[in-house]
């Protein structure tokens, strides 16, 4: 088996959230709210990379910023935009959104 392990850059995936935070007009405050947190630090650790949200506040991220998960997390592996049980359309809004984030 020569497939590498693929890993998650926990400081792009953390800058990219505050990327989309700034597209969607939201602040720390706003997300320290919606995820019920009692401090705003763990969001500041996101975006430097210190630790990465828990599943369950990704979930949530996701459902707030209305982008699937896997627009937030940025890694190494190879994004197949066309996948079993994905429809065309859903990949080319996949591919849009990144660009979109790549460009702003």
């Amino acid at each position: 088996m020569d497939k590498e392990y693929p890993a998650i850059d926990m400081l792009k995936t953390g800058q990219n959230i505050k990327k989309i935070m700034k597209l969607k007009g939201l602040t720390v405050k706003d997300i320290q709210n919606f995820l019920n947190l009692s401090a705003p630090q763990g969001i500041y650790h996101w975006f430097i990379g210190k630790s990465m949200p828990s599943l369950d506040n990704l979930y949530a991220l996701s459902e707030l910023f209305g982008l699937p998960m896997d627009i937030m997390i940025i890694g190494d592996r190879k994004f197949v935009f066309a996948s079993p049980g994905r429809t065309w359309h859903q990949g080319l809004y996949i591919y849009y959104i990144k660009l979109i984030l790549a460009y702003s």
